[in-house]
């Protein structure tokens, strides 16, 4: 069986590597010049920076990629676990240390933010039980099979069902088990893990921070990009064929089956052909249909992006930090109600260069500078970026005591129509379809098309999910759907 993958992000490589295991003949076609997806790199002079995905869990599900065609994962790639997971800081000087250690992290809660030591230990126990009861289910099946729910697991699942917490909005959940101010606003940060509002989505998704809080962080000793380099070289060792610089033009489809594919106005003939390319613009470029997502507020968060050499080194900072805004639910009302950016926003930076050499020139750190904003709705986003760059300078110089401008040596910045063309994402949104809806998890797009036969999808905006770990278990959905049509 000879199979077509459009797109080569961490979905496209993973299904690769599970298809080729079955025995089939894969191709990839990828439009840029080289492979990764959102995994992206950047260059500023000596400063080097991620452009995608910063955050490593599970890294687990990659070994196995390499495991399954006998290859030691260690001679692709290495990463470290780390000791801490984030650092927290508040504009009132508060200042958590969130550890791997769950000893030393309800500790550090404990004593320095106030936080019931049991509360926290019966929260990290049920969202155990929640991701226990549901991830063989929901993450590694397809959803809308009905051969999925005829088991014990759904079973089981069903029995427990209030323990989901579904009607209840993640915040809720946090403000009702937590209460402590600084506590809930930590948990609720998750929900923009697939770019969502902790105040919509359910509180289903306190699984989120179980797979950082149970399964730890991690960074990869030459940067994110060496998850996507070391999945290539493996495609290209067990005899995945790449196509680079071939826009896939059109996915023909006849008598409700996928026929195959045009490149360079030549159709190339495929018994399946596996899509990871944003679902929207799935549908609307590749199958000449209507967007998939009827409504365009449905959509996930996106991003603005300041990428940061910075000539100077803070001691006070690891590899993840988060500024916390004054005003939460104000953010998300702004992202998600008005389609725009609040004047304190919630500031990530992402800082490599304290774990890997080389990225950044000696007493010098890239800054990797996120902020979570609306999707491209036509916003006036050089003005926007303008006005966030003042106001999250302000910010850090607050926080840290520094005038952090006269330590910026490079700079660039992508907004969400930057993300949108470098990354092929509809919209800019990061995720697709946003959770903040009961019903989001099962109204997500299937891996699989109930009208067109023999087209399948993998990838951040389909089942179950965005995400490296997500992104590879949509991979071994389709490659089980595939092997059983």
């Amino acid at each position: 069986m000879n199979i077509a993958i459009i797109g080569s992000g961490v979905g496209g490589l993973s299904s690769a590597v599970r298809l080729i295991k079955k025995g089939y003949s894969v191709s990839i076609f990828e439009r840029n010049n080289t492979y990764g997806g959102k995994l992206g790199s950047l260059k500023l002079n000596k400063f080097s920076f991620d452009t995608g995905p910063s955050l490593l869990t599970m890294p687990h599900l990659i070994d196995e990629l390499f495991s399954m065609h006998g290859e030691d994962p260690r001679n692709y790639f290495n990463y470290k676990k780390k000791d801490i997971h984030c650092k927290y800081f508040w504009d009132d000087g508060t200042i958590f240390t969130a550890y791997s250690d769950k000893g030393k992290y309800i500790d550090e809660a404990e004593t320095k933010l106030s936080v019931n030591k049991n509360y926290l230990l019966q929260y990290f126990s049920k969202s155990k039980k929640k991701y226990d009861l549901i991830h063989k289910l929901f993450l590694l099946k397809p959803i809308n099979k009905l051969t999925t729910f005829l088991n014990f697991d759904t079973f089981k699942a069903f029995v427990n069902i209030k323990l989901f917490q579904l009607f209840s909005s993640l915040n809720k959940v946090n403000e009702r088990e937590i209460s402590n101010k600084y506590m809930v606003q930590i948990l609720n940060r998750y929900a923009t893990y697939n770019g969502s509002s902790p105040y919509l989505t359910s509180g289903i998704m306190t699984i989120i921070q179980h797979l950082e809080n149970h399964f730890g962080t991690h960074i990869c000793e030459e940067g994110m990009r060496q998850i996507s380099k070391s999945l290539f070289d493996l495609c290209c060792k067990i005899g995945v064929k790449f196509h680079f610089n071939k826009s896939v033009e059109r996915i023909i489809v006849e008598k409700g089956k996928a026929q195959g594919i045009v490149v360079d106005n030549k159709f190339l003939e495929y018994d399946r052909v596996v899509s990871n390319v944003d679902i929207n613009l799935t549908y609307s470029k590749l199958l000449n249909r209507k967007l998939y997502l009827k409504n365009r507020d449905n959509m996930s968060s996106s991003a603005i992006i300041f990428f940061w050499g910075i000539n100077k080194e803070f001691k006070d900072l690891d590899l993840h930090n988060i500024l916390f805004t004054n005003n939460y639910r104000e953010e998300f009302k702004n992202i998600f109600e008005m389609n725009d950016i609040y004047h304190d926003p919630t500031i990530y930076i992402n800082i490599t260069s304290k774990d890997i050499k080389n990225v950044s020139p000696k007493g010098c750190e890239n800054w990797f500078v996120m902020i979570n904003s609306p999707k491209d709705n036509g916003q006036d986003w050089n003005k926007l970026k303008n006005n966030l760059r003042e106001n999250i300078i302000k910010k850090i110089n607050k926080n840290f005591n520094v005038n952090i401008n006269d330590h910026i040596v490079e700079e660039e910045v992508f907004t969400p129509k930057e993300i949108s063309f470098n990354t092929n994402s509809y919209l800019g949104s990061l995720y697709g379809e946003s959770s903040n809806s009961i019903l989001s998890p099962i109204k997500r797009h299937q891996n699989f098309s109930r009208k067109i036969k023999n087209l399948y999808f993998c990838g951040g905006t389909v089942h179950p999910g965005g995400g490296i770990p997500l992104c590879i278990m949509s991979s071994k959905i389709v490659s089980d759907l595939i092997e059983k049509s």
